[in-house]
């Protein structure tokens, strides 16, 4: 669902809710019967680009909810033993003990006992990884993938692991980075983008090689969110997982609203100017896809015409004669429109008139 939703997100959404959002505006703000500014004038561009800018931020706004949502209902160990984060070899060993008696696969009977069981394991894992050091230390840095690593037993074991999935990670996105931005995809903040690349590399590293949660984590984004009742704060991989979401939706960010930011909408419609391009540069690129727009609508008119005299095809006189006909049609059109013509046409009209007597059939 969260794919499909960006899929279209990207592609196709922004631009229909903020039509939607825009017509609805301007049947709020303006009294009926009052005209609403019409497509292609400045007035209504920027209001279409301010309009756009809301919608792409509360849809990015959306995903991080979304993503810390998810991270809630998956849980934790400590949230499925039902003790704090802080709970010591002690109190989780206590609570264990508790569950194993409502829990136990011997003291249930029926057709849950097969969901019981599972529970009952996964139970048993929990209370197995937060009572070893080495494991707790693992889990609340990498997360339950750590329940696959082989051949870990110290910390320094789990480390060296995670450091493997680490490091080839962020090389594989620096490089996609990288690579993007020289076919002119990341036009938009490169400097910002990167930035964001080698902050996040740092956090998750701090994150996963410290003894304790980082401060920005545990003096600010943990108090914060555990002011909200029932929830608990993050661990090192919650925190991880959902910065990564917070850095790809500020990179949807550059790309979809840094560029707006600096839109001209002056012409009446959003031109906009790429890094290190002066928006006359923009408006000229602007008039060129115009006017290769205009060819294009031309061609077409062209082989509809063509479409058109297809029955005629094969009769020579028929076809000259159609397009005699044609052609004196479009010179007398021209001529007739023109302004001088149709001036002199008036008066002359206007003289006959008054030259002949009075009651007379068209004269009004």
């Amino acid at each position: 669902m969260s794919g499909l939703l960006s899929l279209l997100g990207w592609s196709f959404l922004p631009n229909l809710v903020t039509g939607w959002t825009q017509s609805l505006y301007y049947s709020i703000t303006i009294r009926a019967g009052d005209p609403h500014p019409q497509p292609g004038t400045p007035r209504w561009a920027e209001h279409r680009r301010r309009i756009h800018i809301l919608v792409v931020t509360l849809y990015l706004l959306y995903t991080i909810y979304e993503a810390d949502w998810e991270i809630q209902q998956r849980g934790s160990f400590y949230s499925d033993l039902g003790v704090p984060v802080t709970a010591t070899e002690r109190e989780i060993k206590s609570r264990f003990r508790r569950l194993a008696a409502l829990y136990h696969p011997d003291k249930v009977s029926g057709g849950e006992q097969e969901k019981i069981n599972a529970f009952f394991v996964h139970l048993k894992q929990a209370q197995d990884y937060l009572t070893d050091p080495a494991k707790r230390f693992a889990y609340d840095r990498f997360g339950p993938e750590v329940a696959g690593w082989q051949h870990c037993a110290t910390i320094r074991d789990y480390l060296v692991k995670g450091g493997q999935q680490i490091v080839p990670y962020y090389g594989l996105a620096a490089v996609a980075m990288y690579g993007m931005g020289l076919l002119g995809y990341l036009d938009w903040g490169k400097f910002e983008r990167w930035l964001v690349l080698g902050c996040m590399f740092l956090f998750e590293v701090t994150a996963v090689t410290r003894p304790a949660a980082p401060r920005v984590l545990e003096k600010l984004v943990n108090p914060i969110m555990s002011s909200f009742g029932g929830r608990q704060p993050y661990l090192q991989f919650q925190a991880i997982t959902l910065a990564k979401k917070l850095c790809v939706t500020i990179y949807m960010a550059f790309s979809q609203i840094g560029p707006l930011l600096s839109a001209d909408t002056s012409s009446g419609n959003i031109v906009i100017a790429k890094e290190g391009q002066s928006e006359e540069q923009a408006l000229r690129q602007g008039l060129e896809r115009l006017e290769v727009a205009a060819k294009r609508l031309d061609m077409d008119a062209t082989n509809l015409l063509q479409l058109e005299m297809a029955p005629f095809a094969g009769d020579r006189e028929a076809m000259e004669s159609t397009w005699a006909k044609v052609r004196e049609w479009l010179v007398h059109n021209t001529i007739r429109s023109d302004p001088m013509v149709r001036d002199a046409m008036g008066r002359s009209m206007t003289k006959k008139r008054m030259n002949v007597p009075a009651g007379a059939k068209g004269t009004r």
